[in-house]
């Protein structure tokens, strides 16, 4: 089975492995911090710094894809100055459980989704599940 790896640069390569890492991280404070999240973004410049930024002005309670879209129009625009991207989102999975949804876009044009199941325990704890990879949409370089 082929792998997205066998063909990205070394940079891809390291770029999304980082991006992952640091929206995986994030979403996992958020949901310890919160106990739930609205879709946050993540980006890589062209000089390999990462940063994350939220979608305001949507009111207190917006709807999820209405935030989800928000980031995407910032990061579309910040596209011929970034590497790469990612959306964060935390998401309710069909078995009743929940997950971290992470959507990953590279520049030479990787597009991978990674989902981080999770169940929340009456105390608060969360028990993370193993992550799982699939092709993603490219939305930001298309």
């Amino acid at each position: 089975m082929t792998s997205w790896r066998d063909t990205a640069s070394a940079e891809a390569q390291a770029d999304l492995d980082g991006l992952l890492d640091a929206s995986l991280q994030l979403g996992q404070e958020l949901l310890e911090q919160h106990g739930e999240f609205f879709p946050v973004a993540m980006r890589v410049s062209a000089a390999g710094d990462t940063a994350g930024f939220a979608a305001g002005g949507l009111g207190e309670r917006p709807r999820s894809r209405d935030v989800a879209a928000v980031l995407y129009e910032g990061l579309e625009a910040n596209a011929a100055i970034d590497r790469a991207c990612a959306v964060v989102t935390d998401i309710p999975l069909s078995s009743g459980s929940d997950a971290i949804r992470v959507e990953l876009e590279h520049r030479d044009g990787i597009a991978i989704t990674v989902v981080l199941p999770y169940a929340s325990e009456a105390d608060g704890a969360r028990t993370f599940g193993s992550l799982s990879a699939t092709t993603g949409e490219r939305r930001v370089w298309t």
